[in-house]
């Protein structure tokens, strides 16, 4: 049975501290930019996609996806794109019960990511799901109800909480494993070097 509709939300807030700057989502991994391998593998999986923006929406124009703001001021984090696009599902996809967050500096996603953490959520009778590869769990590679907004506006705006994981430790969480070799599916770029390296494993491993 085919996963329900849902929305993929792509988090391309963060301030790329690490990379001097530099757009870590333009970087090019195997031939193609972070943001465009990330895009191609959301959406097939995904109904529509959007992304999730805090600065400087004009230079995601060129991706023909809809722009969405965090209304958390300050860079409040993934969690506060995370409720941008709870959001905005509510507001312009209320057919949509489910959100799946994904960063925008992991170029090597899973194929099966949406149906995955849906079956993992599933399985163990839980509100929301995340990935973990190896030993590692990915709280922001996610699967979100959108009537879990309230909630963490609530979270961010009234307690100032800002870590993901510490949001997902108060609700059943279904957790959906993937080996960690020979290329770890979540391996994220933040330094030179691991663009470097990303770009290395997708020379290695082109079915990636």
């Amino acid at each position: 049975m085919p996963p329900p509709d849902t929305l993929g939300l792509v988090l391309a807030g963060g301030l790329a501290r690490r990379m001097g700057g530099e757009d870590k989502a333009r970087i090019r991994v195997g031939g193609a930019t972070i943001l465009d391998r990330v895009i191609a593998r959301l959406r097939p999986q995904c109904s529509r996609l959007i992304l999730s923006v805090n600065t400087d929406f004009a230079r995601f124009a060129d991706t023909g996806l809809t722009v969405v703001a965090d209304s958390v001021p300050d860079h409040a984090g993934p969690l506060a794109g995370i409720l941008a696009g709870l959001d905005w599902a509510a507001d312009h996809a209320p057919q949509i019960a489910w959100v799946v967050s994904a960063p925008s500096d992991c170029p090597f996603l899973p194929r099966d990511l949406v149906a995955r953490l849906h079956q993992a959520r599933i399985a163990a009778g839980a509100t929301l799901s995340c990935a973990r590869s190896g030993e590692w769990r990915h709280p922001v590679v996610a699967l979100w109800p959108v009537a879990l907004r309230e909630d963490l506006r609530r979270a961010l705006t009234a307690e100032g909480l800002r870590k993901v994981d510490q949001l997902t430790a108060r609700y059943r969480l279904g957790i959906a494993e993937w080996p960690a070799a020979p290329v770890d599916p979540f391996f994220n770029v933040n330094t030179p070097a691991e663009a470097a390296e990303a770009d290395r494993m997708a020379a290695l491993h082109p079915e990636i």
